[in-house]
């Protein structure tokens, strides 16, 4: 009777772990963490796990709601504490450090040729650490120019395309002549100064962190990358040109004063679109101009936003089913507009509502060929780096406080410090 009793035990014990992630019967149950904020994005995201699981009624898949706020740090604790969901929403400029420290699977010989061949190189060189790939980019954020257009039109100025974009010192002209009386050519809004700067500088030719023969990577602040910085801190600085008060301001921060007529340009990411377009007062005019130019063109760098599977997943395989499923074309289509993203896929990027004219989408569909992974993609130690050593620099540099040679030996000497630290 005992051996009996223990044989039943131990069945049981069985079959609780081989059924990790999983509810009743045979059913597997996989987690899916979203960080859509939006509510079209999250209407989105959750009719395709609802989509998902009206026809795999033995692999479901649970939405679990998180926040950008707070991810890294979330998924921090929860993968050293092996409670990470199984499928990971997150930005490529922030798996770095999980890739590296073993938390995320290698997606190399999981995913099925269709999804790899679809996204181009250029994007999954945003995911790839090392000989792995940890994330599959599926959207992507170009930065533009949001004008108002009757300012814009009634000045006079030439108003830049795609195919003809202003160059900088265009635009820090262009600025100029549109300011006075208490209003301003732009609205530069830099709480966040790092990434807009440097994914911004890859126009210019500019790419800031350089491997050397060792491997490792050093900071090296040159002429190209000092094109964008030095134009926002004239425009703030020297021709008063963009407003001094929203330097320390988010995006959202600035929208109130763009529609009050204070200030003709706000350089904004592309889903700001969404605010724009429920927010501004009825009767106003405005439109989406691509980002200037320079020796790099219409380049600029992109973290996308991500989907990995946690290497603590019991069943990668259906997890990696269910990424194709939900990054299928028509699928990423949907998940773009929800977003008012871009897609990284060449066959949603080719879907007519991507391209109308109107709230700037082909503006900015005609950018996705000149995004680049970010400078800072997989350099380690960069959140530490940006944090403690390039936003007070850039801060302090847009707002005059310190000059240009004070900025370079801050953001090499004292960077490539906090960088050696991750690379012995």
């Amino acid at each position: 009777m005992r051996t009996r009793l223990l044989a039943l035990v131990l069945l049981l014990l069985l079959a609780g772990c081989s059924s990790g992630g999983t509810h009743d019967d045979a059913r597997i149950t996989l987690r899916l963490q979203s960080l859509a904020w939006q509510e079209e994005s999250v209407e989105a995201n959750k009719q395709l796990v609802k989509e998902w699981n009206a026809t795999h009624p033995d692999v479901r898949v649970e939405y679990v709601q998180g926040t950008w706020d707070s991810v890294h740090d979330q998924l921090l604790t929860a993968f050293e504490g092996g409670e990470a969901p199984d499928i990971i929403h997150d930005a490529s400029d922030d798996l770095a450090d999980f890739a590296y420290g073993g938390y995320l699977a290698d997606l190399t010989g999981l995913l099925p040729a269709r999804l790899k061949s679809d996204i181009p190189q250029r994007s999954w060189e945003t995911t790839t650490f090392g000989d792995g790939v940890y994330g599959v980019p599926f959207l992507q954020e170009p930065r533009v120019l949001i004008a108002n257009a009757t300012w814009l039109r009634e000045s006079g100025v030439r108003i830049p395309t795609p195919e003809k974009p202003w160059s900088w010192a265009e635009f820090r002209r262009i600025t100029e002549r549109l300011s006075g009386g208490g209003k301003y050519g732009v609205a530069w809004p830099l709480k966040e100064p790092v990434s807009a700067t440097l994914n911004l500088s890859l126009s210019a030719g500019g790419q800031l962190f350089h491997r050397r023969p060792d491997g490792k990577m050093t900071v090296r602040f040159g002429t190209a990358d000092q094109v964008v910085p030095r134009t926002v801190h004239a425009q703030a600085n020297t021709d008063r040109s963009a407003s001094p008060t929203t330097l320390g301001s988010g995006g959202s921060d600035t929208l109130p004063g763009f529609f009050a007529g204070r200030y003709a340009m706000v350089p904004l990411g592309f889903s700001y679109r969404q605010q724009i377009a429920q927010q501004a007062p009825k009767g106003f005019d405005w439109q989406v101009l691509p980002a200037p130019a320079g020796a790099g063109g219409l380049t600029q760098g992109v973290s996308p936003q991500t989907l990995s599977i946690a290497e603590d997943c019991l069943h990668k395989e259906e997890a990696a089913e269910f990424l194709d499923f939900f990054l299928g074309p028509r699928n990423m289509v949907r998940l773009a507009l929800g977003d008012w993203m871009l897609p990284t896929g060449r066959q949603a990027l080719k879907d007519p509502a991507l391209h109308r004219t109107k709230d700037g989408w082909a503006t900015g569909t005609a950018l996705a060929e000149h995004l680049r992974p970010a400078p800072a993609q997989s350099v380690r130690g960069y959140p530490e780096w940006k944090d403690k050593v390039a936003t007070p620099a850039f801060q302090e540099y847009y707002s005059g406080a310190i000059g240009l040679r004070e900025l370079r030996v801050r953001l090499e000497e004292d960077g490539n410090l906090v960088l050696a630290r991750y690379q012995r």
